[in-house]
């Protein structure tokens, strides 16, 4: 039988900026969340190269965007808010699971938040859509 994870069992987790994992907190207020890490290229194309074009990697990059309930006594909340407003990186770490679980992985580093939208539909509660831009990596997580 495959196994497989459920999103909703992802942790993503926050601190101070440079705070080791074991430091960081539980971010509870949190709903989607997509971790996008992408390449530049470079194009290596030759004579040789036939048909196509050749491209090799060069410089990452990584951010994580999300959302969160607009709920100003929420600590996470408070934490994202402030790191937008102040302009001063974060620590986050967004993990497939609980920090704690053997195998857990994902990225973990110090990011500037980027973006911060209020988003106030008729029908549902207010919220805020997040991106938050990598500073500096720390590790791959396992």
């Amino acid at each position: 039988m495959a196994t497989f994870i459920l999103g909703k069992d992802a942790k993503i987790y926050r601190g101070a900026s440079g705070a080791v994992l074991a430091a960081c907190v539980e971010m509870s207020n949190v709903k989607d969340v997509t971790i996008n890490m992408e390449d530049g290229v470079v194009n290596v194309t030759t004579r040789a190269s036939g048909r196509f074009k050749s491209q090799a990697p060069t410089i990452g990059e990584l951010s994580i965007e999300f959302d969160m309930l607009w709920k100003p006594a929420d600590l996470g909340f408070q934490a994202i808010k402030d790191a937008y407003l102040n302009k001063t990186p974060l620590e986050l770490a967004a993990l497939d699971q609980d920090k704690d679980v053997a195998g857990a992985q994902g990225p973990k580093g110090s990011f500037y938040i980027t973006s911060f939208s209020r988003s106030e539909p008729l029908e549902e509660a207010i919220s805020v859509s997040v991106k938050a831009s990598l500073n500096e990596f720390d590790s791959w997580v396992e």
